[in-house]
């Protein structure tokens, strides 16, 4: 049987799918390209956001139309709320919990058999046995670039965000495993590597005595590298400034295969908003954590998110967040309109600040980005950078690539050779978010 998937959402989605495909392809079924050809057609769904959900709604009653004319079975899984998965029973063949995903071939084949969503006292449905997913071997997208997922889940519960109600609780994956499957990735020519979880830097604290933390998975990480000898980048996403410890920063800056670029979700810049939001940190905590950074890894570029918008915020919060931003001077910031999302606390809220507000505060915060962006790059012009070839470029006759601190760099050649491989590029120019250059030097192992 044919097969497609469509995978919405963040990178963990990404990731799960990867473990999806694998299940599928051993089981013996063929993936096509156009879900047309499919006879199994499956989503990886995103409840934290409702135009994903709805996408999903779309789709379901075209496959369902099909189904008048041939044969077609359906499944869904991911990042889904109980209320959202009580709805797809009625319409997907098949849904599952990705704890379950080595049984999807054995529930094709007795077409639509489900997993309850129904809770169980003291038991979390989402997470119990998620270390048999785990136990699949992905099928990864890329021959260069990887996910390795080291926890799943999140207890913050801050009240714009529905994933602790999708996922469940944190659970963290053995580190033992995960370093198993990092030396995999590397010894097989994998270049970029990013640890993922909802919290990272919470990793092993839901098994206190038992695991390492993240400074010590951190620390394992980096003395693998020391002792392969390979040059790749160990990333990971997304950390959470109430766990960002300076251990933390202190591993990142004494080994080198730990990437020197740190994404760190602020959200806003008002300790008001922060507390409505239940991060749980505050402005001055998170100053500290970047002084930090500054001081023991002065090289690393800074990422982080922020949200307009949200219930209640003022003209004078919101100057405070853009305040944040002249202050930090982030390489990239992920800025989004606040819009609320079923599942989620906030949900209950008025969604009391206009739309033409939240857009013209993403246009104040989106300028703020670019003029310190301009500057951080007009430092760079001139000087040599490793860079991660990735892909062809979007201007024709250049490939695109990224530096250490993930920012994109173009240079002159159509060599299809030196994709997925580090080659040093020497800046001789910038615009906004991006950076041009000349190679300078080529690893013996590409051909020209």
């Amino acid at each position: 049987m044919k097969y497609h998937l469509i995978t919405l959402g963040c990178q963990m989605n990404m990731s799960d799918s990867e473990r999806v495909i694998s299940v599928l392809d051993k089981a013996g079924y063929e993936w096509v390209d156009n879900e047309e050809e499919a006879g199994l057609i499956g989503i990886l769904a995103c409840s934290v956001r409702q135009k994903a959900i709805d996408k999903v709604y779309s789709r379901i009653y075209k496959w369902n139309k099909w189904k008048s004319h041939k044969n077609l079975v359906t499944f869904i899984s991911g990042c889904i709320l109980p209320s959202d998965h009580e709805r797809f029973l009625k319409l997907f063949d098949i849904t599952f919990q990705m704890k379950d995903l080595p049984n999807l071939p054995e529930m094709v084949s007795q077409y639509g058999v489900t997993t309850p969503t129904h809770l169980k006292i003291g038991i979390d449905p989402h997470n119990q046995h998620i270390e048999n997913f785990w136990d699949v071997k992905p099928a990864y997208s890329s021959t260069f670039e990887a996910f390795v997922p080291i926890q799943n889940g999140c207890d913050k519960f801050c009240t714009f965000c529905a994933v602790p109600y999708t996922r469940g609780r944190e659970v963290s994956r053995a580190s033992y495993e995960i370093i198993n499957e990092v030396e995999s990735l590397v010894q097989a020519g994998y270049k970029s590597i990013t640890l993922l979880g909802q919290n990272v830097n919470s990793y092993g604290l839901d098994k206190k005595g038992e695991e390492v933390t993240f400074p010590g998975l951190l620390e394992k990480v980096g003395k693998l590298g020391n002792q392969l000898k390979k040059e790749f980048w160990v990333y990971f996403t997304s950390p959470h400034p109430r766990d960002m410890t300076d251990e933390v920063i202190e591993v990142i800056a004494k080994y080198p295969v730990l990437a020197k670029q740190i994404h760190l979700p602020i959200q806003s810049g008002d300790e008001k908003i922060l507390v409505k939001m239940n991060r749980k940190h505050h402005v001055g905590k998170y100053k500290s954590i970047v002084e930090t950074i500054k001081r023991l890894i002065p090289q690393a570029t800074l990422f982080t998110d922020i949200i307009v918008g949200f219930t209640g915020e003022t003209d004078e919060q919101f100057e405070n967040t853009r305040l944040v931003m002249e202050e930090f001077k982030y390489n990239m910031a992920y800025i989004a309109m606040y819009s609320p999302r079923p599942g989620a606390a906030s949900h209950r809220w008025v969604d009391d600040v206009p739309l033409e507000v939240k857009k013209q505060r993403l246009h104040v915060l989106t300028e703020e980005l670019r003029k310190h962006n301009r500057v951080y790059n007009a430092e760079m012009v001139g000087k040599q950078y490793r860079v991660l070839v990735r892909s062809a470029d979007r201007k024709e006759g250049f490939l695109s690539g990224l530096t250490e601190g993930k920012l994109i760099v173009r240079f002159l050649s159509e060599n299809q050779h030196f994709i997925g491989e580090f080659v040093d590029v020497k800046i001789t120019s910038y615009s906004d978010f991006s950076l041009q250059g000349e190679l300078v030097a080529i690893p013996e192992t590409i051909e020209i």
